[in-house]
């Protein structure tokens, strides 16, 4: 943002989000003065609501399939003004989203496979790229909810698919549940990540609960999914590096699947 020429700013920024791209987008608007307008479709969850609001941004409700469109196919909406940055290809936050690659080889150089939770993609793309680029023996993967996957079957077909997703539970918002990868995403995503491995609505709330209880931390769906998918053994063998990121999760969410039995 800090580099953009100041009267395309004039009107503030906004993104279509309901994680941390768009609080990292509220933070950074609110630092530098300017306003800022988060788009999220109107199931959003009420703790990342609270995140957003909390950072000073000014939050539009959409229904979720025209919020799946603005992402997709259009960079636009009506009545919203000021620049609009992409939660997934933005070549800036991908590359901001990188380093935290750069961070797994610095403390662990011998790293034999990174997952990353994949939902618009721009994380997957950061990390991956950074992980190629330095240590291209590493296994790099992405991983998504059964119930919604559109990357996997892409990377199988070799060409970007559109499939029919089921609903995911609330504490999973943190993957879209898109019908698809976007152009954009799919052309670096089809060259950085070796394959995106999937697992169930039981495995994904098993493993967060587990990880409050045997490490104390609090994640939402996405930001337990990798750690899921390598308990599964899906990732092979080796030293494996799990990025949990996202621990919006609403409490009495949490606190069910706390109660629930396995």
């Amino acid at each position: 943002i800090r580099n953009t020429d100041s009267k395309k700013l004039e009107a503030g920024v906004w993104t279509a989000s309901m994680g941390n791209m768009a609080q990292g987008v509220a933070w950074a608007a609110r630092e530098i003065g300017i306003k800022a307008t988060v788009v999220v479709p109107d199931d959003a969850t009420r703790s990342k609501l609270a995140a957003m609001e909390e950072l000073g941004a000014s939050i539009r409700k959409i229904p979720r399939d025209a919020w799946f469109d603005l992402i997709l196919y259009s960079h636009d909406y009506p009545g919203m003004t000021g620049l609009f940055i992409h939660p997934a290809s933005n070549r800036y936050v991908m590359t901001g989203q990188g380093t935290i690659g750069l961070e797994i080889l610095e403390d662990l150089p011998d790293v034999n496979a990174v997952i990353t939770p994949f939902g618009g993609g721009g994380l997957t793309a950061g990390v991956a790229s950074a992980i190629q680029l330095l240590k291209p023996t590493t296994r790099r993967y992405a991983c998504e909810l059964e119930t919604g996957a559109p990357l996997a079957p892409s990377l199988a077909a070799g060409e970007p698919l559109t499939i029919t997703a089921e609903p995911a539970p609330r504490y999973a918002s943190g993957f879209s549940g898109a019908p698809s990868v976007t152009e954009e995403m799919w052309t670096i995503l089809s060259s950085v990540v070796d394959d995106s491995l999937l697992m169930s609505v039981h495995e994904l709330a098993t493993t967060i609960r587990l990880l409050v209880e045997r490490n104390h931390i609090v994640a939402e769906g996405a930001g337990a999914a990798a750690v899921a998918t390598a308990l599964a053994g899906r990732a092979g063998t080796g030293k494996i590096a799990c990025v949990v990121s996202g621990g919006h999760i609403d409490l009495d969410e949490l606190n069910q699947i706390l109660s629930s039995p396995d």
